[in-house]
């Protein structure tokens, strides 16, 4: 019988679930077994898996889960360095050439298990499956104008946490941005025929904002792109790849523009490919800016869990996408998994 683990998450500030009790139902019904571990920070309670009859194990004992049992998860595991005999479904940032994804396939290697990665489930047609992206630009965008309403104090953003929905977020940064007594400012979206785009542009334009809607031909000149600075915010939505351009190099850090702030929604420092390669490291919900220039100034919104800012919709919605896969895993060899596992066996290769 296919065992699928739901782990409690371990990352700060992650209440987001990738299972709803409605589809551990489903899965259920279908013959797959499922296990959820209690957590003390997830946005869906635990009472509402026991009621749709899923088998209840203790907060992060997933490492003693059966062998055969599928471990699934969003974030990274602890870094901890020890082998991983279990197959893995999560979002494991370890194959566009970040730092620390060797040091997880290394780990896999050792264990001889296998990672599923979330990003890398793909239809026959290269498209994923199931993203948290549209929550992901939606809240990028607020935080990014929270960052720009912080600069009109003389101030850097303060932290962000978890708002019971995008309702409460809304109001909050609308009176944030009344509070300035400053024109709204203009933003340019690059991405925003993708659903982190076109959350991101919701966003603005529900706060009054203009937004300048860029996608692949506006940028496949591969630069520069003087545009960008003429901008107050820039909220990067990209997915980066091999020859994705530079949208904003550090030489942007002292020339004359109109930008200063950056969400780079997309949040890939430590990648090869970073095209925003004016900061280094992510950001986080305590200090959700780094300040890269003081004159003029630039901030940049680098945190790379935002849709946890919106933990219930957020979940339902992704939920949601991956069902449909997660209802296949009696199958393995085909389809969306095989493909997942394919891409996992590229990377080993070498490690």
């Amino acid at each position: 019988m296919t065992h699928l683990w739901v782990r409690a998450e371990q990352r700060p500030n992650e209440e987001r679930v990738g299972l709803t009790p409605e589809g551990a139902a489903a899965l259920i019904a279908v013959g797959i077994r499922v296990t959820v571990e209690e957590s003390h920070v997830r946005a869906i309670p635990i009472e509402s898996y026991k009621n749709a009859g899923c088998e209840i194990a203790a907060e992060n004992s997933w490492p003693k889960a059966p062998l055969d049992a599928i471990i699934f998860g969003l974030k990274e595991l602890p870094e901890d360095g020890t082998p991983l005999p279990h197959r893995h479904i999560m979002f494991g940032h370890a194959y566009k050439g970040q730092h620390s994804g060797r040091a997880l396939l290394q780990r896999f290697k050792a264990g001889g298990g296998t990672l599923y990665d979330l990003e890398y489930l793909v239809d026959e047609d290269g498209r994923r499956v199931a993203a948290f992206g549209y929550w992901a630009g939606y809240a990028g965008a607020a935080v990014t104008l929270k960052t720009w309403a912080a600069q009109q104090r003389d101030a850097e953003c303060p932290p962000v946490g978890v708002y019971a929905g995008k309702d409460t977020l809304n109001a909050e940064l609308l009176a944030e941005l009344d509070a300035t007594g400053a024109d709204r400012p203009r933003a340019i979206v690059i991405g925003a025929l993708g659903r982190v785009g076109a959350g991101a542009a919701d966003l603005c334009e529900a706060m009054g904002v203009a937004v300048t809607k860029w996608d692949m031909a506006e940028t496949a000149s591969g630069g520069p792109f003087p545009e960008i600075l003429d901008h107050n915010l820039f909220l990067n939505c990209i997915f980066a790849r091999p020859g994705t351009p530079v949208f904003v190099p550090r030489s942007a850090l002292t020339a004359t523009r109109k930008l200063t702030a950056i969400g780079d929604v997309a949040c890939d420092p430590d990648s090869d490919y970073n095209p925003v390669p004016v900061y280094d490291r992510a950001t986080t919900w305590d200090a959700p800016t780094l300040r890269v220039a003081t004159d003029p100034v630039m901030d940049v919104m680098a945190i790379d869990n935002l849709p946890s800012m919106l933990p219930v919709e957020s979940s339902e919605d992704y939920a949601a996408q991956l069902l449909p896969s997660l209802l296949s895993l009696t199958d393995l060899d085909k389809g969306v998994w095989a493909r997942a596992e394919a891409t996992y066996e590229t990377h080993i290769e070498g490690i």
